[in-house]
């Protein structure tokens, strides 16, 4: 095995795990951001009105893009699998 494959190797995983948590950090962010802002206009400084948005947005992106992320995950593994013999030389 060269050192180009595993090169290549790492940045197709790194590739895939920012792919796959983007969707759930990026809608955190905003909601985040959202509440971050109301509680700046509203005062109101409470811990669980940060966390609780943040769940239910993320548990939402899930639900929805959830089929989606573990079936281009399971396209890589595949793919992955069925590159070992070409390591192997």
């Amino acid at each position: 095995m060269s050192t180009g494959q595993i090169v290549g190797l790492m940045r197709g995983g790194i590739t895939q795990v920012i792919e796959l948590i983007a969707p759930c950090l990026i809608a955190a962010l905003i909601v985040g951001l959202v509440v971050a802002i109301f509680q700046a206009v509203t005062s109101i400084q409470e811990q669980t009105l940060t966390f609780l948005p943040k769940l239910i947005t993320i548990l939402i992106v899930l639900a929805l893009l959830g089929g989606l992320m573990f079936s281009n995950l399971g396209q890589y593994t595949i793919n992955l699998f069925s590159r070992i013999p070409d390591f192997a030389k």
